[in-house]
Order: structure tokens, then C-alpha cells, then sequence
């Protein structure tokens, strides 16, 4: 499995990681909602330079002109809620593309664990499909296991890219060890090396759910 951590070089993409971790800027949801969707944008854009190309004429008002067209129309899946920003700005670049959207929540547990439930899925057939999975935060990794299991039984995809901004250290090596799809690319914002028990990433950013949102009851 290939990892490409997009903020190990310096671009305006770093800009907008340190925007939606800054506690005084997150506070315009608003805001927080388009620098997320921005760095969907830029994943999208990253992304696009691994599909696959063929020459085609085209013709102009003027003449005809040669380009490199996409052959491929990628699958865009999302964990639903707090991965729709950012599922928003890779559909602003795929913007033909079909779109997959998964439903998983937190069954809270006595003593104050829990574990990761997926509720509901709708999705199109994903049988030698290349899918893009996005979700703003990669911490203990298991609902994006979870995830990559549900979107198997649609069909077995030819690729999957899983698009995360803000990665745990243990988030990536779980997903690494544990998911049942091996032809994945991972796409990382960043890497940040703590975790709580509560599974929320340090120092992250906080819910990305609520902030985008509002908190939930």
C-alpha cells in the first residue's frame, strides 16, 4: 500500500491544514467547511495525475487540438457526516462521477468505550471501479476498515484511494495491517503522532463533525 503525505511539501495546501486546526479560525464554520473542501480540491487534483489518459481530437471554433483525455470516471465515497466537505471538493474536480455515501456512528459502551457501526450504505456498483473514500480524520482507523468492507460488497473495486487530512501514527499503521483491500492508496494531510483513549487525534483539530456542522446531542 502506497502513503503519500501531501504536507511533507510546502504549497498553499499546508495554509488551509493550519486554518482548520487553528481554534480561532475554526470557529467561522463557514470557513472551516470551504478550507476543508479546498483541500479536497487540491487531493483531487494529486489525484487525478495516477488515472488513466488517452489522446483525443478535439475540435475548436478554429481548428482541431489533440489533449490527454481521463478515461476513467472514479466512484466518490464519503463517511457520512463530517466527510462531506471534503467529499464536496473532490466532486467540484470529478464532477461527472458517480458518488457513494456510508452512514457509521459510535455505539458508546459502559465505562466509556465503544465501538464503530455502519448503518447504512447507498452506492452504485463499484465492480473494477477506481473509488476515492474520504474522511477528514483517520484516528484509530477501524471505521475506515469498516468502511472498505462495506464498499466490498458492491463489487471489488481495480483501486481505492482513502483521502484523510489530519492521520494518528497508530490510525495509519491499524488501516495498514487491517484492510481487507490491498490495491489502496492512502492520501494523508498530515501525520500526528498522539491519540486519546476517546480515539480523538493530538493535536488534530477536534470533531471535524461538529465543527462543520454544530454539535450533535
Amino acid at each position: 500500500m502506497e502513503i503519500i503525505n501531501l504536507g511533507n511539501q510546502d504549497s498553499v495546501f499546508n495554509h488551509f491544514v493550519r486554518e482548520i486546526r487553528d481554534i480561532s479560525i475554526q470557529k467561522d464554520a463557514m470557513r472551516f467547511r470551504r478550507n476543508i473542501e479546498r483541500i479536497g480540491e487540491i487531493f483531487a487534483y494529486e489525484i487525478s495525475k495516477k488515472m488513466n489518459y488517452q489522446a483525443k481530437e478535439i475540435r475548436t471554433p478554429l481548428g482541431i487540438s489533440t489533449e490527454n483525455i481521463m478515461l476513467e470516471k472514479p466512484v466518490l465515497a464519503t463517511i457520512l457526516r463530517a466527510g462531506l466537505p471534503l467529499h464536496q471538493g473532490l466532486l467540484n474536480y470529478f464532477d461527472n462521477s458517480d458518488n457513494c455515501f456510508i452512514s457509521a456512528y459510535r455505539k458508546h459502551k459502559k465505562g466509556g468505550n465503544f465501538e464503530i457501526k455502519i448503518e447504512y450504505m447507498s452506492s452504485p456498483d463499484l465492480e473494477g471501479k477506481t473509488v476515492i473514500l474520504c474522511d477528514p480524520m483517520l484516528a484509530s482507523g477501524n471505521s475506515m476498515v469498516l468502511a472498505i468492507e462495506a464498499l466490498l460488497s458492491k463489487g471489488k473495486p481495480k483501486h481505492i484511494h482513502v483521502v484523510v487530512a489530519i492521520a494518528s501514527s497508530e490510525g495509519i499503521q491499524y488501516f495498514k495491517e487491517n484492510t481487507p483491500f490491498r490495491s489502496c492508496t492512502l492520501w494523508l494531510g498530515a501525520e500526528d503522532q498522539e491519540m486519546t483513549s476517546q480515539s480523538y487525534i493530538v493535536p488534530g483539530l477536534g470533531d471535524a463533525g461538529d465543527l462543520a456542522f454544530g454539535e450533535k446531542s
